[in-house]
């Protein structure tokens, strides 16, 4: 699974949402932040398809709402990977939150 070529934060893509808003750009990229600490989470206790496809599926939504499109496109090919590459996918998408965190921490 990669994301190559895809930014890990495109902050144009969150600024058209925002308005160049800094308190509102910090709120969403907390609770993005947030969001991937429990979606990950979710992922790592995942018992069965539907609730890793959850997990997933939310966390990739959140992402791309701030314009982190790399985290997003993981967690998009993420989504219907079989359970045996689960924990490869889900250890790859915590690497990616992690980058995406050091990126955008300036603005949190």
């Amino acid at each position: 699974m990669k994301s190559a070529g895809v930014p890990l934060f495109d902050r144009a893509h969150l600024d058209r949402y925002t308005g160049g808003d800094e308190a509102l750009t910090a709120e969403l990229l907390n609770l993005m932040c947030e969001q991937a600490r429990r979606c990950i989470g979710l992922m790592a206790s995942a018992a069965d398809t539907t609730s890793w496809q959850t997990a997933t599926h939310t966390l990739k939504g959140a992402a791309r709402g701030v314009g982190a499109f790399a985290l997003a496109d993981l967690c998009e090919q993420a989504e219907d990977q079989p359970p045996t590459a689960w924990d490869g996918a889900r250890l790859e998408i915590e690497r990616c939150f992690r980058d995406t965190e050091k990126a955008v921490a300036g603005l949190l």
